[in-house]
């Protein structure tokens, strides 16, 4: 069984602030847990678009010791309670918070990373976009889906002009890879 004691605090502190919309702490985290079960064994990589609290981030974090991992925020307030939260985890060795927007992100690392994660980000072609733009072939990207299944919200077209391909739907994430 997982010691979540520092990671509940660390989301606990960061929803005392309001960057946490989710009133179960257990059921944030039983949410993210869907995002972990998607990385691959083999990924070195990871970056969180739009990481607001640190859902999945945190948790991923603190599951998969393995990954090095960039959460981008660009609202300051978040950022330094995301840099707070890496703290309190003690994965500042591994775990970086870029308080940027993520244009600049691919913009300095394109094509960087193992995984892109994100939930509540943007638009469907906006996470295409950029996830595109930051992963590499044969990376995958988690999204966070709605409870219903809408077959129009990742059009072929628009996957195919990002480079990515529909691995399907899982519980409540859905899984891309980039080609």
């Amino acid at each position: 069984m997982t010691d979540d004691t520092a990671l509940v605090a660390a989301l606990e502190a960061i929803q005392s602030r309001g960057a946490i919309g989710e009133s179960s702490i257990a059921r944030a985290i039983e949410h993210a847990e869907q995002y972990v079960r998607k990385v691959p064994a083999t990924a070195g990589t990871l970056v969180d678009l739009g990481s607001g609290g640190g859902l999945p981030g945190l948790v991923i974090a603190a599951r998969c010791p393995w990954l090095r991992i960039t959460l981008v925020e660009r609202r300051a307030t978040r950022a330094d309670l995301l840099r707070r939260a890496v703290h309190a985890l003690d994965v500042t060795d591994r775990v970086t918070v870029v308080a940027d927007d993520v244009k600049a992100l691919a913009d300095r690392s394109p094509a960087s990373f193992d995984v892109v994660t994100a939930r509540s980000f943007a638009a469907p072609p906006i996470t295409a976009k950029w996830a595109s733009a930051l992963l590499r072939s044969g990376g995958v990207l988690v999204v966070s889906e709605p409870p219903a299944d809408d077959p129009d919200r990742w059009p072929a077209p628009m996957l195919a002009s990002a480079g990515l391909t529909d691995l399907g739907r899982d519980e409540g994430v859905r899984t891309f890879l980039r080609r």
